[in-house]
């Protein structure tokens, strides 16, 4: 059975999936066990420090707002990947030069684009 090739990606596989499941299992046991479901009409009362709720608790955004935060995450990790290259540009070839032309290529296309979508206009 060991001798098969994709022994090991199965065994990797199973441990991943109980990596993530076993603390969802444990703390599911944790609430069964040490804390019983007793509501009652505290309990169950909305919190807001302290204070009676008022009005409804659904908020429209523009979604503008997300548009900005999306861009802006983008372009932070542009950075992020950008640096190691500025690091250790002397020591890369031809080829990580050019692959990092295509990937600023695609960021300047993605700026253009939301320069002529209007998103980065703030109104």
């Amino acid at each position: 059975m060991a001798s098969n090739p994709y022994f090991s990606l199965a065994v990797l596989f199973v441990v991943a999936l109980g990596f993530g499941l076993a603390p969802l299992g444990l703390a599911r046991l944790w609430a069964i066990v040490f804390s019983p479901a007793k509501p009652n009409t505290v309990k169950n009362a909305i919190y807001e420090c302290g204070l009676v709720s008022k009005g409804d608790a659904w908020v429209q955004f523009r979604s503008a707002y997300y548009l900005y935060a999306i861009i802006f995450l983008i372009f932070d990790v542009e950075a992020v990947f950008l640096l190691p290259f500025a690091v250790a540009f002397t020591g890369l070839g031809m080829a990580a030069c050019a692959a990092m032309l295509v990937f600023v290529l695609l960021l300047v296309e993605g700026l253009a684009w939301a320069w002529a979508k209007g998103i980065l206009t703030w109104a």
